[in-house]
């Protein structure tokens, strides 16, 4: 299977101003030069952390969805990323994974950040998606999921002891998009590894920088790491920049083949 290019944008955000936002993120798709194969953008890269969905949320027709439309075909890519969305009614956080022919999935973020009062204000998603991009599946959440283990939790599908290389997992990435204050940046990185080695998987960490409109701080430190738990990519933190990562699959298919610790794992069943 082909390797994967990953390319993360940790940005600073300009508060609860779509239009900005857009122009900003438009102009750094546009630096990109390289051939990737995904654009990962921050959680409700249009507004920043914001509980006003009333004033800001938007439809699936909407000028979001179809600027990340055009986006991910012009770059012939996978543009994902979250924003604030009302469907029937109710508000979400919702992750839109777009591909370059326009259609999408859909993840609405299933743990809403109580201490901020997200809880409050959006309704909670019911269900984990596992998209898949050149053979390479994929599990994209958002922030706050971090730290629930148990909804992250990856699975052995098939493993043959007679043909190790007859082995699949649920997925091979694990992405989250993040407005994760610098207050609380020490769970965010111990985190990031801790979730990789428990489902030996790459785990993809994309954080903002700067300040809110609640003057909270965020430090970026956005990261990837391997299935081992080591760091293959740290973003400098405070910094804005564009990066672009590179992840082996013969190198994580080998380890999970040596190690096949999944085989021990306990069954549950999660109620939503």
């Amino acid at each position: 299977m082909d390797d994967l290019k990953i390319t993360i944008i940790q940005s600073n955000l300009h508060w609860e101003n779509k239009e900005e936002n857009k122009i900003m993120f438009s102009q750094k798709i546009d630096s990109i030069t390289d051939k990737t194969d995904l654009i990962v953008l921050p959680e409700m890269f249009t507004t920043g952390f914001s509980m006003k969905p009333k004033q800001f949320a938007e439809s699936m027709d909407g000028y979001t969805v179809e600027w990340m439309k055009e986006q991910a075909k012009k770059k012939n890519c996978i543009i994902t990323g979250s924003f604030i969305c009302v469907e029937d009614g109710n508000y979400f956080n919702r992750l839109l994974w777009v591909n370059p022919d326009g259609s999408y999935s859909i993840y609405d973020k299933r743990h809403l950040f109580r201490m901020a009062n997200e809880d409050s204000h959006y309704t909670a998603g019911q269900k984990k998606i596992v998209v898949e991009l050149n053979g390479w599946k994929i599990c994209p959440l958002v922030c706050y999921d971090l730290r629930f283990p148990v909804w992250s939790r990856n699975t052995l599908i098939r493993y043959n002891a007679a043909y190790k290389d007859d082995i699949q997992y649920e997925y091979d990435v694990l992405i989250y998009v993040a407005n994760w204050p610098e207050v609380r940046s020490y769970p965010w990185k111990t985190l990031l590894l801790a979730r990789a080695i428990e489902n030996q998987c790459y785990v993809v960490g994309l954080n903002r920088v700067g300040n809110d409109g609640n003057t909270i701080y965020h430090s970026g430190d956005s990261a990837i790491v391997n299935a081992k738990g080591m760091i293959i990519s740290r973003t400098k933190p405070h910094d804005e920049s564009v990066e672009t990562v590179l992840l082996n699959y013969d190198e994580l298919h080998s380890f999970r083949k040596s190690f096949p610790a999944m085989l021990d794992a306990d069954t549950f069943e999660i109620n939503c």
